[in-house]
């Protein structure tokens, strides 16, 4: 498991500074967020493992019962050898065990990335994808079926772009030995990675980033900002026919897709929208039962999960299995030969595959958010 650390408002800032440079802001300067953002979370994430690292002196056994990370032979031995060599060779990969707990945490503990279902592909770049709705053929027993079948299916390729960590490491975290060191490093990564990946796979723009589920793309490949489909209030009523007609609209326009084919959504469909914004959604659709015990449901099962990327104001509903999000390749370390505003530490950039693209423009819908708890006064 990674470090569990509490992001104090200085990450936070920091982190909000970053996705305003990113997507282009004004005044904004990219380099210096970026510096911003690391050094909040460098000392976060090191403040972190050094109180772990005083209040801790049991031995492996007793950490792997408490569900703490024992390493393997291989990562020991990998890590071990940083440690001696006072950090990382350049071009070097992490361990296979060790990208693969990266990824479990990355999908465990954002719950976007777990509703995307993210996929890691290793070097696989291209997949087959299927057609449902043409799987299946009638004809004579003996007849020839070949073109009806590859009618259902096609090759797509994932593009591979390119995605960078920066892992600032203190030279001082090598001394805490490789357990410390590994636990660190996917610490940062699965931080690092999960900011990127979101951003992405939200509003990336599709220029040397993957298409956002808040873009459309046009026959032309343009890739431009969704028009919102409509606005919901979530206002209260008797019966709940205000909340119930709001979401039938969203999940009746999403039963269809791009082409006007009709498919299923029900138990498929996700709500993302900012963390303030969930507040109010959550208030609006929790109510008390008889045992006195407070329930939070949406209609149709509809499943919400938060994102910082999704603006104030807005939500963004898509359908599970129509956005296909993937990671592929190894994590690439390298060492940063800039230099950044970092004393005592080592700059390094990991690199890993990454890409997203919705499968067309009703994979998910945008729609204003207006809600109200401002009584309206009686006229």
């Amino acid at each position: 498991m990674t470090i569990k650390f509490n992001k104090s408002e200085a990450l936070q800032e920091a982190k909000n500074k970053l996705t305003n440079a990113l997507s282009g802001a004004e005044g904004v300067d990219q380099a210096e967020a970026l510096t911003s953002y690391l050094e909040a979370l460098q000392a976060e994430v090191s403040n972190s493992i050094l109180k772990e690292v005083q209040n801790s002196n049991a031995d492996a056994s007793i950490l792997a019962s408490r569900g703490q990370n024992v390493l393997t032979s291989k990562e020991m031995k990998f890590f071990n050898a940083v440690v001696q060599e006072g950090g990382f060779k350049s071009e070097e990969t992490l361990p296979e065990t060790t990208q693969e707990r990266v990824f479990e945490d990355l999908v465990k503990e954002h719950p976007l990335l777990s509703a995307l279902d993210l996929q890691n592909l290793g070097a696989v770049t291209r997949y087959i994808y299927s057609d449902p709705t043409l799987n299946y053929a009638w004809g004579n027993l003996f007849g020839d079926i070949k073109g009806q079948v590859n009618a259902g299916f096609r090759e797509e390729q994932i593009g591979q772009l390119k995605l960078t960590a920066f892992a600032a490491i203190p030279n001082d975290m090598l001394q805490l030995g490789p357990v410390w060191v590994e636990r660190y490093v996917r610490t940062l990564l699965v931080e690092s990675y999960s900011v990127g990946l979101e951003y992405g796979f939200v509003k990336g723009t599709g220029q040397q980033q993957p298409i956002g589920l808040m873009k459309d793309v046009a026959e032309n490949g343009a890739v431009t900002d969704k028009v919102s489909t409509g606005t919901l209030t979530f206002k209260p009523s008797e019966r709940g026919e205000v909340v119930v007609g709001e979401l039938y609209g969203v999940v009746k326009a999403l039963s269809t897709d791009a082409k006007g084919k009709s498919r299923k959504v029900l138990n498929k469909i996700v709500m993302v929208v900012n963390p303030i914004d969930a507040i109010a959604v959550q208030a609006r659709n929790t109510i008390q039962t008889a045992s006195g015990q407070f329930v939070t449901a949406l209609p149709y099962n509809i499943q919400m999960v938060e994102s910082e990327e999704v603006p104030v104001g807005k939500a963004v509903f898509f359908v599970k299995g129509y956005y296909t999000a993937v990671l592929a390749g190894g994590y690439t370390i390298s060492k940063f030969e800039q230099t950044l505003a970092f004393e005592d530490a080592t700059l390094y950039t990991i690199k890993q595959f990454a890409n997203g693209k919705p499968q067309d423009n009703k994979t998910a819908l945008v729609y204003d958010l207006d809600i109200n708890f401002t009584p309206t006064p009686e006229v």
